[in-house]
């Protein structure tokens, strides 16, 4: 009639499944121990008691003495399901699956770590191209690293400033004609101007939504729509946590909002990033078109379609407009240290892989197939160039609102062979029309970050000013 298991510790409690697989005409009911292993399977049909308390166990065993039938059924089956499908050959099988599993997504992690840069097959590419791009990043790219810094290193770091061995090398490379360089970076724009302002370059702030040749003024490539009323309430989230996590701060930028915990304490900070991010899904964000980017010890807020990869585009346009380029671009490389969204730059130049390919399939994809060549713009002798049917940029090629530059164009009209004719607001900055890449002259490289889409990697600091300088000494 009855099943009573009161003990009082308990790890593995097989009494209570037997006496359930053995119940199909009599539905006897188990009382069992709160303590007992089987509790957490079995305690949703059972009888949960604490062995402890005399009075409620005495009860209980009353109640299940005294239980309806139709009751009694409803538990049974419960139980009874619970035990003939949860069964030793089941619990082997899912084993073995998940170890398998394991497996493969560590050979996964694996082939995604890049192989270290090749420096000279890149600067021989470099040396033998007549129009090259260099898209470089700055925070944990162009600066000094932390480890360098000694004493007070926080505060200095948190200013940003260009690693002292790379400002010759970036000096050579920005006066080389053949050489357009672009600082793509999420720092705001003063931080920008400060750093590089004594250089011929292009500057590219917050992720893109701002740019300017050194000797030019500001312009935005932001679309004229974004909606930045979110701002405020996120801030007040930001405030709060910045106050309850001693060595964190937040910045204020005009497209974005970021909150980073790198200074604090490892643990603490990840349990306050945890509880910010439920903070803002909760409330200010709730109902807003935002993204929230998650860094290694950063939060970001910026709004929907705010990434490197989607200003890419507008920014070539405009750099080739304003350069006046009479020829494609044969040359590109990218080095950053970008987080996972931002890594959509890296793609911007690479060959469209198939739709349906998977994961594991990308993954196994060998380095031959990788650097494949990209298609060729065709360009017309008095018209626009036009073909990128195999480009990344047409991941890219979606409606969105004019941005100031877009408007201006739109009001001006160009004799420029290299851009395009049409009034499509979506077609009017492509900037990879005027790309002539061959796979295997373009470099991307993630700067730290063993996991990427990048193609290489390269390790340190050290490592970057290495390749400028050989790039420099090839200008």
């Amino acid at each position: 009639d009855v099943a009573l298991v009161t003990s009082l510790r308990d790890g593995m409690n097989l009494v209570s499944y037997e006496f359930v697989a053995c119940q199909a005409s009599k539905k006897g009911v188990l009382i069992l121990s709160e303590f007992a292993g089987a509790a957490q399977s079995l305690g949703a049909g059972a009888i949960l008691v604490n062995p402890w308390n005399i009075t409620e166990v005495a009860a209980s065993i009353g109640y299940a003495l005294d239980m309806p039938a139709d009751e009694r059924e409803k538990r049974h089956q419960f139980n009874f399901k619970h035990v003939t499908t949860h069964t030793s050959q089941e619990w082997a099988a899912t084993f073995v699956s998940e170890l398998n599993d394991t497996i493969v997504e560590a050979q996964l992690r694996k082939r995604q770590v890049p192989p270290l840069l090749p420096n000279k097959v890149a600067v021989d590419c470099y040396s033998k191209s007549n129009n090259r791009l260099i898209i470089l990043g700055f925070n944990a790219t162009l600066t000094e690293p932390v480890d360098t810094l000694g004493r007070g290193g926080q505060i200095k770091e948190m200013e940003l400033k260009v690693h002292p061995d790379l400002k010759e090398p970036l000096k050579k490379l920005s006066e080389d004609p053949k050489t357009t360089i672009i600082v793509l970076s999420g720092s705001g724009r003063a931080v920008l101007d400060k750093n590089f302002g004594e250089y011929n370059m292009w500057l590219a702030a917050e992720n893109g939504m701002f740019l300017r040749l050194t000797s030019s003024e500001w312009m935005t490539t932001m679309p004229e729509n974004l909606n930045m009323d979110w701002v405020d309430s996120v801030k007040h989230v930001f405030e709060y946590f910045t106050e309850r996590t001693p060595r964190s701060h937040f910045e204020l930028r005009e497209t974005s909002i970021i909150w980073s915990y790198k200074y604090a304490d490892i643990e603490f900070g990840r349990l306050q990033a945890r509880d910010l991010l439920q903070h803002l899904w909760t409330g200010p964000i709730s109902n807003a078109s935002l993204d929230v980017v998650q860094g290694g010890r950063s939060v970001e807020v910026r709004a929907v379609g705010v990434s490197k990869g989607a200003a890419i585009d507008r920014i070539l346009g405009e750099i080739v407009h304003s350069k006046g380029m009479k020829e494609p671009i044969d040359y590109v490389l990218c080095i950053g240290h970008f987080l996972a969204k931002d890594e959509d730059v890296y793609k911007f130049f690479e060959p469209e892989l198939p739709l349906e390919s998977s994961p594991m399939a990308k993954a196994m994809l060998s380095n031959s197939h990788r650097l494949s060549s990209l298609p060729r713009a065709s360009s017309t002798k008095g018209g626009a160039s036009s073909s990128k049917s195999g480009s990344k940029a047409t991941y890219y090629k979606k409606q969105r609102s004019m941005s100031n530059i877009e408007r201006r164009d739109l009001e001006r009209t160009s004799s420029d062979p290299w851009r395009t004719t049409t009034r499509d607001r979506t077609s009017l900055h492509e900037g990879s029309s005027v790309l002539d890449l061959k796979g295997d002259n373009y470099f991307s490289c993630a700067v730290a970050r063993k996991r990427s889409s990048a193609r290489y990697l390269l390790k340190t600091s050290h490592d970057i000013v290495n390749l400028l300088s050989d790039l420099a000494d090839h200008s």
